[in-house]
């Protein structure tokens, strides 16, 4: 296993699954489990998590963002949504921001989890919100955030370059 530095230089946006390899249901109990000790806002963990792994609701989730082709290849999906009920009593006007931000912070968590177990994946963001609350029969208080794909990769991307430190950080 790797250090968390390398898990981190590994991680890439993969859009090329090997077909007929599933992921095995340890891995991804693994990867719930690390999601689950991502930081949140009042430790409420204001998100929901939807695991879909069934080819025909894949190809729903396709539908929801139809430039996406890869959603179908990858044999797992991982929509997280926020839930905005959830810390609406405790923050107040500030609920939405505290749910979407632990949404994405667990999606993240998950995201180096995969990498981790030797796993690939990418991350969905642009996508119909109503089509994909309509596919999953979400309830009014989830949002959908970002879908993650998760597989065995059949490609390996060369890494994309990245701005320099001096900027995107301002020392004070």
């Amino acid at each position: 296993m790797w250090d968390f530095f390398q898990t981190v230089r590994h991680r890439h946006s993969v859009r090329r699954y090997q077909p007929d390899m599933p992921v095995e249901p340890e891995k991804l109990h693994a990867i719930l489990e690390v999601m689950c000790t991502a930081p949140s806002a009042g430790d409420l963990q204001s998100y929901h998590v939807y695991v879909v792994s069934d080819a025909g609701a894949r190809t729903g989730l396709r539908q929801a963002a139809p430039d996406q082709t890869f959603i179908t290849e990858a044999p797992l999906a991982l929509v997280f949504c926020a839930d905005l009920a959830r810390p609406r009593e405790r923050f107040g006007e500030r609920s939405e921001l505290f749910a979407t931000q632990d949404a994405t912070i667990a999606a993240a968590y998950a995201q180096l989890a995969a990498v981790a177990a030797g796993l690939a994946s990418a991350w969905v963001g642009h996508f119909d919100d109503q089509a994909l609350c309509r596919q999953l029969q979400l309830p009014a208080h989830l949002r959908p955030v970002a879908i993650i794909c998760i597989g065995y990769p059949a490609e390996l991307p060369a890494p994309t370059p990245r701005r320099r430190l001096d900027e995107v950080v301002t020392r004070l």
